[in-house]
């Protein structure tokens, strides 16, 4: 829970706030088809369904009460892939830092496995 202090009180932030936002920025992206999550059973990457996609995504809160976001994502087989990863950057803390007034410190982008069409 990320709590701010104002001159008029304090808001709480929950931790599901940060993957819910940050999972749609991510999504929302070119050449992305979804979030990934490891399957149990065999610990494979799949694609998640999108009332799932925050399990994808990882936020830790630093000391100097920054975010840092760790996503996985799958993506559409022909795209470049650093221009995508660059792109989820960007869209990701903007769309982060817009919504909450927490500043993300880093987006790590592991891209899990591609998929054709």
């Amino acid at each position: 829970m990320v709590k701010i202090e104002t001159a008029k009180g304090v808001i709480s932030i929950s931790p599901e706030v940060f993957t819910n936002i940050a999972g749609d920025a991510a999504t929302r992206c070119f050449g992305v088809k979804g979030m990934a999550g490891k399957t149990k059973e065999s610990g494979i990457y799949q694609l998640l369904r999108r009332e799932s996609m925050s399990k994808g995504v990882f936020v830790t809160f630093n000391d100097d009460n920054t975010a840092s976001i760790d996503l996985h994502i799958v993506v559409e087989h022909g795209v470049n892939l650093a221009t995508v990863g660059e792109s989820i950057v960007s869209e990701v803390s903007y769309k982060v830092s817009e919504a909450t007034g927490v500043a993300v410190r880093e987006v790590n982008v592991f891209i899990d496995n591609m998929i054709v069409g």
